[in-house]
């Protein structure tokens, strides 16, 4: 299956572009005027000038001289000027990207420190409905299995009864399992991202049969630090999420690689792409879906691409800077 193309947008710098065309003119005038004094002394153009204005006197022809350097004299002036301020209006833009990007920091912080926060209360909630409401809800499967065997075989209404709800309680523990799951990623401690997303999407295969999933990793995982490792699997989790409801595919393909940044640090390109309904892009989208991907992304100085089109298909592409070095899978 090919991925829709995601193009990067390229951006222009009027102030650089002024200060460049302000120096080739002040270049421009200076180089004239040099040849122009070059040219009159090989040439005796003062005298020639001179003695082509002296019949014309009365037009006062001699002093077009004066004027024409009071001219270049005034043209070296503007030129000079309009460097100098397209110069300044460099430097304040200069200043400015420089606070634009101290804001933009402190944003990435205060968005990472929320994201661990909220990761905190998903890991103290799983726990709590692991170690108190599972132990509970096994509590009462055991009051319901002795009810069961108690009840006399002759009670047939009674027996069924106990089975229901022994029933319902595993259907009850079965949910909640998949709550703890979906708060904290199975085996990401303890086994690493690789085998925590084997895991997640395994379950998706089980809830989306008609569906196939493919996984390929074709870069080294293990390197990643954890904040980095939770983000990519929460980035596939909604992804994954979001394909269930709305994109009616029939096969998702998840891909994920190192590359190289242009500032030369090493990266990680995570890609889910499906081949489902699509969906159109200029058309604004009530879901928060996107949104959190986005800012979980931006909270580690990443970017997030997004393609699709009705009837083509939709696809993610999510490119972070990795804290260490990403080493290429062998095979």
């Amino acid at each position: 299956m090919q991925e829709p193309a995601l193009k990067p947008i390229a951006h222009a710098s009027p102030a650089r572009e002024r200060q460049i065309a302000a120096r080739r003119d002040l270049a421009v005038v200076v180089v004239i005027s040099l040849a122009s004094a070059i040219l009159s002394v090989k040439l005796n153009l003062s005298e020639r000038i001179l003695a082509w204005t002296r019949p014309h006197e009365r037009w006062q022809l001699d002093e077009l001289p004066g004027v024409l350097l009071a001219i270049a004299i005034c043209l070296i002036w503007f030129s000079t000027r309009r460097y100098v301020e397209a110069r300044r209006e460099v430097e304040l833009r200069r200043a400015a990207e420089a606070k634009l990007a101290e804001a933009l920091a402190e944003n990435q912080r205060l968005a990472q420190q929320y994201l661990d926060m909220q990761e905190i209360e998903r890991k103290t909630l799983a726990r709590d409905l692991h170690d108190e409401l599972g132990q509970y809800i096994n509590a009462i499967k055991l009051d319901a299995l002795a009810l069961r065997e108690t009840i006399p075989a002759a009670h047939e209404s009674g027996h069924r009864t106990a089975a229901a709800m022994v029933e319902n309680i595993d259907r009850v523990y079965a949910v909640v399992g998949g709550l703890i799951r979906q708060l904290r990623p199975a085996g990401l401690d303890e086994l690493g991202l690789a085998a925590a997303l084997e895991h997640c999407l395994n379950d998706w295969r089980q809830r989306l049969a008609p569906i196939r999933v493919g996984l390929a990793i074709e870069c080294d995982l293990g390197s990643l630090d954890p904040p980095l490792s939770l983000a990519l699997f929460r980035l596939i989790q909604e992804a994954m999420t979001n394909i269930a409801r709305h994109s009616r595919a029939s096969e998702v393909q998840v891909r994920i690689s190192g590359r190289r940044l242009g500032d030369g640090r090493q990266g990680i390109d995570a890609a889910v792409v499906d081949n489902g309904r699509g969906a159109d892009l200029d058309v604004p989208s009530r879901g928060l879906g996107l949104v959190g991907m986005r800012e979980r992304v931006a909270a580690f100085g990443g970017s997030l691409a997004v393609s699709s089109r009705p009837g083509g298909g939709f696809a993610i592409r999510a490119t972070l800077p990795a804290g260490g070095p990403v080493n290429e899978a062998g095979g």
